[in-house]
């Protein structure tokens, strides 16, 4: 089968010249995407290549030198190493990277969302508005679980994109947001939600033998009522039938900020002896996530394998070992868009489903202002390579 990269021929002029600034926390993820559009454009023919349009359209790198260092008092601010104007410039960040640190009076502080945030608007404020155009690739939507006012609360995901377009930025790209309605805070504005369903399916067929694609072997379940539309689309795309769960809480006591859930009522058909994907926006604890598993093996379920784009582990991973251990879970997948523990790597029920070629797609794609929708909705993709697998001849 042809590589993929060989079939998107951009014909169009680029926008500007194109630079990306992966913040600290997204630096390995920001040189997977770098290597990637290195190599395409290289081997990319064009009859305009040397034209004055495609200047510096090939280069060794296209990663701008920016940094943000910090003072005693732990203040801070960007830095920007060179030239921006007129440049498409994409700049990546991971609000989640708990791993870096800064000295703080003489003390070591973890950066936190707040953080990581703060610094992309220290970079956005250096750029000072010389940019041809500024895309903000936030994979983990700053804030995105504050999404929704219950009672008197602040709405944090909505000023922060409201923030973020008032000081130049054009489009936002984030990766399965917890609400995507949180757009509406900036409906002039791009602002783009990017499911990865393509790329759990190929991980789970990459990763685990003997899966039988049908609706008498396998199941999608969704853990809760939000997360519906995620399952739904991924049952239908491999057509499968669909299960959910929804927590039933106890109202009237708060433990740790929230309701405690009560019990995890099920609703679907029989799910004895099938294969089950339970697939989620988030591992936060995780808690939830290995409950629905229990649950699932209690009704005689076979194999449980749960996908969740953003794998948060925030209690570790020792729940996640002692499920596995005691064959509650097969496997657990989640993407390279946030920080990763070596730990979590090496674990043997871990598969990681590694999202640099895509955000590279998008990126060289927007670059050339044309049309990401087939990247958005990966239907054509998945059904090649169902095909494929069911064939005998998938490979990656």
């Amino acid at each position: 089968m042809a590589k993929r990269e060989e079939k998107r021929n951009l014909e169009t002029i680029p926008v500007g010249s194109l630079g990306l600034i992966p913040l600290e926390g997204c630096k390995s993820l920001g040189e997977k995407v770098d290597y990637y559009l290195v190599k395409w454009r290289t081997e990319r023919e064009s009859e305009h290549k040397d034209s004055l349009a495609f200047a510096g359209y090939q280069r060794d790198s296209y990663i701008l030198g920016a940094k943000v260092p910090r003072f005693g008092s732990g203040e801070a601010k960007g830095v920007i190493l060179e030239s921006v104007r007129g440049t498409d410039l994409y700049l990546l960040v991971d609000v989640a990277n708990y791993s870096l640190t800064y000295s703080l009076c003489g003390y070591e502080n973890h950066m936190s969302p707040d953080d990581h945030y703060q610094n992309l608007k220290r970079i956005i404020a250096a750029v000072g508005g010389k940019a041809r155009r500024i895309t903000v690739i936030m994979p983990f939507l700053y804030e995105s679980r504050q999404h929704k006012r219950t009672s008197r609360e602040s709405l944090d995901c909505a000023l922060a994109l409201q923030e973020m377009v008032a000081m130049g930025v054009d489009n936002i790209i984030t990766f399965d947001a917890h609400d995507p309605r949180v757009q509406n805070a900036i409906p002039l504005h791009g602002f783009e939600t990017v499911q990865p369903t393509y790329q759990f399916i190929k991980g789970l067929l990459q990763n685990v033998s003997g899966l039988e694609l049908d609706s008498d072997h396998m199941m999608v379940i969704s853990p809760d009522e939000g997360g519906m539309s995620r399952a739904i689309y991924m049952a239908n795309v491999i057509g499968l039938d669909i299960g959910m769960f929804y927590k039933r809480r106890d109202y009237t006591t708060v433990v740790n900020g929230r309701n405690p859930i009560v019990a995890h009522e099920f609703l679907g058909t029989s799910v004895e002896g099938k294969d089950m994907i339970i697939i989620d926006d988030m591992i936060s604890s995780g808690e939830s996530a290995l409950e629905v598993a229990a649950e699932l093996k209690k009704r005689k379920a076979n194999r449980v394998f749960i996908c969740a784009t953003f794998g948060l582990f925030t209690n570790g991973l020792e729940r996640f070992n002692r499920a596995f251990a005691d064959g509650i879970i097969d496997k657990v997948l989640t993407t390279n868009l946030i920080y990763q523990t070596p730990e979590l790597l090496s674990c043997e029920w871990y598969i990681n489903c590694d999202m640099s070629k895509y955000v590279a797609y998008i990126i060289d794609t927007l670059n050339h202002d044309a049309s990401i929708s087939d990247l958005l909705d990966p239907n054509e993709r998945i059904q090649s390579i169902l095909t494929r697998y069911k064939n005998g001849d998938f490979e990656d």
